[in-house]
């Protein structure tokens, strides 16, 4: 069965705009569990502008699935995530100038970077996946830097206009999938994905787990965040 991680940052955006306590992230997080989420996902940016260093911590205390922590390939955040000791991290590319981030890794020329990090976090039992685009250069090193897993970048794929545009970058992410799994890596796929998109993707047998914040926080606007969940685990175990 497929793993549906629920990213939370988004209720730390909204609370953080008005410099106040809610919504409360850690809550959210605590909800999506129980609503069926098979993992929470937190980004700690380097200009914090969602998740706090606090709001970690309690994560870490009351998450009782897989907490994935997202981050920059950065000393500092090496450093946090091996005192925090999350499940799994993700290392994503990062821009302090994003809304979002915006592409995959360059794992080819920061591979041994990403293998001196990747070793760190083994020595710790800590997982690690890195945030790449469909591509098989970028998905090879990251087996040579050490990753456990990677999680195929999707935005193309959800901003495609039209059939054949929609069509040419779904293979991408299925051929690159397929690929990972040929190397023996764990497959994750994430960004942009909704309750529109997300189905295709999920029939895609070599991914074991989807990657989901922006879309579910959005539905949950209106139907709660225990319903958002809820139908988009309808969506991804559809005819299983």
């Amino acid at each position: 069965m497929k793993i549906l991680n629920v990213n939370i940052d988004h209720y730390a955006t909204i609370r953080n705009a008005r410099g106040g306590k809610e919504p409360d992230p850690i809550a959210a997080a605590m909800i999506a569990e129980l609503s069926g989420a098979g993992g929470i996902v937190c980004h700690l940016r380097e200009d914090r502008r969602h998740i706090k260093d606090r709001d970690l911590e309690l994560l870490r205390e009351v998450v009782q699935t897989r907490l994935d922590l997202e981050m920059a390939a950065t000393e500092e955040m090496t450093g946090i995530a091996l005192k925090i000791q999350p499940e799994l991290v993700t290392i994503v590319p990062e821009k302090r100038e994003e809304l979002t981030t915006e592409g995959g890794l360059d794992v080819v020329s920061n591979l041994y970077h990403l293998k001196s990090l990747s070793e760190k976090m083994r020595e710790q039992d800590i997982e690690v996946s890195l945030f790449v685009d469909p591509n098989k250069k970028q998905i090879e090193a990251a087996l040579n830097a050490g990753a456990d897993m990677v999680e195929i970048h999707t935005g193309e794929y959800a901003n495609a206009i039209g059939e054949k545009e929609l069509e040419r970058e779904f293979k991408k992410i299925k051929n690159a999938c397929e690929f990972a799994a040929e190397c023996g890596l764990k497959i994750a796929a994430g960004h942009g994905l909704n309750y529109v998109n997300t189905y295709k993707v999920s029939r895609i047998k070599e991914i074991g787990e989807l990657s989901i914040g922006h879309s579910i926080v959005s539905r949950a606007a209106f139907v709660g965040l225990s319903n958002a969940v809820k139908e988009m685990l309808e969506i991804i175990y559809r005819n299983y």
